[in-house]
């Protein structure tokens, strides 16, 4: 089984078509989430730095398990996301670290309300919406606005507006009151699978 290629699957980000999500099936980050802006600040992370190699990458987020790349307009995720696949597994056979410590103690305002955000939703929210099937995904902070995306139970579903603004939005705002916008980023019309990357888009 340890000859077995590492899986990586990708979802073009509805909200942001120059972004997609890389989900690796293991942990690269477990402190939590930071998003590098150019190849300067990426010298701290062994992984982004790679994946700024590859041309036209204005952004690389690292979360857990996901790494969110974002590239200069146009972008054709066929032909870039093999690439990025590629330096993934290319940088997990050296055995380094995806992001090394001292990254965090330099982590901007973005990162510090996207982890603030983070730790409510797995803490307290995801667990309430679990029984109901669903769960809640937070995909990007752009300055004080945060963007989310509905899955499970959640995604398509009539009372998903409600769920979103009396519930998700006021404990979000009590708890992190500098939040600015709180944008919905699934597309609750697309079927089973709203927010997969359709072939041919």
């Amino acid at each position: 089984m340890s000859n077995q290629p590492i899986k990586i699957t990708a979802e073009v980000l509805q909200h942001d078509r120059s972004s997609c999500k890389f989900t690796v099936e293991s942990v690269l980050s477990k402190e939590g989430i930071i998003r590098f802006k150019d190849l300067q600040t990426a010298k701290d992370s062994p992984l982004a730095e790679r994946l700024f190699g590859i041309e036209g990458v204005t952004a690389v987020l690292i979360q857990n398990s996901d790494v969110v790349v974002t590239k200069k307009e146009p972008v054709d995720w066929r032909a870039t996301g093999p690439l990025v696949g590629a330096a993934i597994r290319a940088h997990l056979a050296t055995g380094q670290p995806a992001i090394l410590p001292q990254a965090f103690q330099n982590a901007s305002s973005e990162d510090q309300l996207r982890n603030k955000v983070q730790k409510i939703l797995d803490e307290q929210i995801n667990p309430a919406v679990a029984s109901h099937g669903g769960y809640i995904t937070l995909v990007d902070v752009q300055g004080k606005n945060i963007y989310i995306q509905m899955g499970g139970g959640c995604q398509g579903c009539g009372q998903a507006n409600v769920t979103l603004r009396d519930g998700v939005e006021e404990s979000l705002r009590n708890q992190v009151p500098e939040i600015g916008e709180i944008l919905d980023a699934t597309d609750h019309a697309a079927g089973e699978n709203p927010y997969y990357a359709q072939s041919g888009h």
